[in-house]
């Protein structure tokens, strides 16, 4: 049976406890969250399993997008993701500096299968490469989700994210790794996570950042927009003091 709800939540802050997490006042729609291919590559980083999956009917399609404001404010740039899976427990988005060391951000999206999978929605944190998480407070923003059987489908605004606030030993600030996976659910307790796409590192502010082999370090050789800004800039300095 179809389960439309949607979850849209205003602000979620996520309390750490030794056994209990208290979110803020939470309120429903029946909208639905619609996560299509659409500006990939152009206006919004991808990242999928299997490669070049449809979110919006592909079967076992892991899919996330990161689209990140510009310019980073001095605190961070705000990350706007979408997210689609499917799973009986959650799935899961991870950013990290390295999956081997150090920890992860978990944002969870999962089905309540204590309430006939009604939507939930949790942060946790990951001690690199453990697969168990623990409670981790983090501000999250506009949460919207939604089940339809084993298809859970969530979108969310992380701010003030920077190589700080996610591990990074990077020069880049908004250099990260992406991590896709699933897990098991309780109710809205989550078991181990287990990821299923690992994206290197890559910059959150680019969306071509994983085109054509020019994640991370850009070593692929492809020309990124700022780099031709940068240009033009500096040959109009050039003519104007020819």
């Amino acid at each position: 049976m179809e389960r439309g709800l949607v979850l849209l939540v205003a602000a979620l802050v996520v309390y750490v406890t030794p056994s209990v997490q208290g979110t803020a006042h939470l309120s429903f729609s029946n909208d639905t969250v619609d996560i299509t291919r659409t500006g990939c590559g152009v206006s919004k980083l991808c990242v999928e399993s299997p490669e070049d999956c449809d979110p919006a009917g592909g079967s076992g399609c892991l899919f996330a997008s990161v689209t990140a404001t510009i310019p980073v404010a001095p605190n961070g740039t705000t990350l706007s993701i979408e997210l689609r899976g499917e799973s009986s427990g959650f799935i899961a988005l991870g950013l990290t500096a390295n999956v081997s060391q150090g920890t992860t951000l978990l944002f969870i999206c999962g089905q309540n299968n204590l309430t006939n999978g009604s939507f939930f929605f949790r942060t946790r944190e990951r001690i690199n490469p453990d697969s168990a998480s623990t409670a981790n407070e983090r501000i999250v923003t506009d949460i919207r989700g939604m089940v339809n059987g084993s298809v859970i489908k969530c979108e969310f605004n992380i701010p003030n994210v920077n190589a700080t606030n996610i591990a990074s030993r990077s020069s880049h600030a908004t250099t990260a790794v992406i991590v896709l996976g699933n897990g098991t659910a309780n109710g809205t307790d989550v078991g181990a996570f287990t990821i299923i796409r690992d994206s290197g590192p890559l910059n959150l502010a680019d969306p071509a950042s994983n085109v054509n082999g020019t994640a991370a370090n850009n070593s692929g050789g492809a020309v990124q927009p700022h780099a031709v800004l940068l240009l033009l800039s500096v040959l109009s300095l050039l003519m104007l003091r020819a």
